[in-house]
């Protein structure tokens, strides 16, 4: 009697099969609701980190470009007038925005202290434009671990459920469940990685492209 079922487990063992697909098949409708979650959460992720790379680059491009034609020109008057409106640099974008407020009070008393909240709120607003979705790869780093810890915990209990039920505490009765619920803490960590990495990365490039915007207004500010 204990050959026959050392043999059945073995046999049970041998065909089951642990391809991702089948993990997720075999799964109930609460882990493998888990599993989706992670996954459009783990591809949207991507597709942030991959825009927020081409963003940066872009951006750091643009900027030095302005930057660079800027101390070149003349009066920031002169270069506010030739400045073409197809470009589209949040450093430029301040600069034009800036412009416009300065021109239009240019015979006001306090132009000085005008200027100075204009291109404080300018710079909030170019920063705001940068940082989208940044919320969206803080809660994915901090919460899916947790979500994938929730699909594994319950994936467990339907394991110990279904030893119970078949009285057999076989490793072949509980290893499908246990590989599927492992599966979904896998997943959890695979998204929250990267999107913790990006996050912290990405955090700390727009504190520096910030602290370029403010160097260039207090510049800016001082030949107004």
């Amino acid at each position: 009697m204990e050959a026959d079922i050392s043999t059945q487990a073995v046999g049970l063992a041998s065909n089951a099969d642990f391809s991702i697909l089948n993990l997720f098949l075999r799964a109930d409708v609460i882990v493998k609701s888990v599993i989706i979650i992670l996954i459009a959460s783990s591809i949207y992720s991507w597709a942030i980190i991959i825009e927020k790379i081409k963003m940066f680059k872009k951006i750091s491009k643009s900027t030095e470009d302005f930057e660079n034609k800027f101390w070149k020109s003349k009066s920031a008057e002169t270069f506010y007038n030739n400045l073409p409106s197809t470009v589209q640099d949040p450093m430029a974008n301040l600069f034009r925005d800036s412009m416009v407020v300065m021109l239009k009070s240019r015979r006001s008393s306090n132009l000085n202290d005008k200027m100075s909240r204009i291109l404080e709120i300018n710079i909030e607003q170019q920063m705001e434009k940068i940082e989208k979705n940044y919320t969206f790869l803080a809660t994915v780093g901090s919460t899916a671990p947790f979500i994938g810890l929730f699909g594994t915990v319950w994936g467990i209990m339907n394991s110990f459920q279904s030893i119970a039920i078949s009285r057999n505490t076989s490793l072949a009765i509980v290893a499908p469940g246990i590989a599927e619920a492992l599966f979904a803490t896998a997943l959890g960590l695979l998204a929250a990685i990267p999107a913790v990495v990006a996050f912290n990365k990405f955090n700390s490039d727009s504190k520096k492209y910030s602290q370029k915007l403010e160097n260039f207004s207090k510049k800016l500010l001082s030949i107004i």
